[in-house]
């Protein structure tokens, strides 16, 4: 599975959006050359953005767009599905679909819900916020899950 460049390029501009504190309009164009994104790009995304409530857009010599909420309240789901629609790994679990050759005798097809759940979930963990500062350590995984313990855990087989 691999994200289309739009909605790639939609968690990058709502992150750059992010980092303006939400607060202040920043206009597409801005937003473009703070990421890299093409400019009619960056245009076309803040669009589908502002359509699916994730930005505000004002008009006026104090314009631009902001973050619809913090950016805490915003996730990597709701980003990709602004762009992509909703999140559906196999046709049997979008909605309205049932052109599978399998369907009638497929015995995963009951499962794909739950698979395709986890997925959308995890993505919903990843709030806006965690995207917008630095990672602790290059290249480290930032796991947003659970915290880490803070007690080594002892092992089977460990004198002392």
């Amino acid at each position: 599975m691999r994200l289309s460049n739009l909605a790639d390029y939609a968690v990058v501009l709502m992150s750059a959006a992010a980092r303006q504190c939400g607060s202040v309009p920043i206009h597409a164009g801005m937003l473009a050359e703070q990421t890299g994104i093409p400019g009619p790009t960056a245009q076309k995304l803040v669009s589908q953005l502002a359509r699916a409530g994730l930005l505000v857009a004002s008009r006026g010599s104090g314009g631009g767009v902001r973050l619809a909420r913090p950016a805490a309240a915003i996730n990597v789901a709701e980003i990709i599905e602004a762009v992509e629609g909703p999140i559906a790994l196999t046709a049997c679990v979008a909605e309205g679909r049932h052109d599978c050759s399998l369907e009638g005798s497929c015995k995963v097809q009951p499962h794909w819900g739950v698979v395709n759940g986890a997925v959308r979930g995890a993505l919903a963990e990843i709030s806006l916020a965690t995207l917008s500062v630095a990672p602790a350590k290059a290249g480290a995984a930032v796991n947003t899950a659970q915290p880490l313990p803070t007690t080594a855990p002892a092992f089977a087989g460990a004198t002392s």
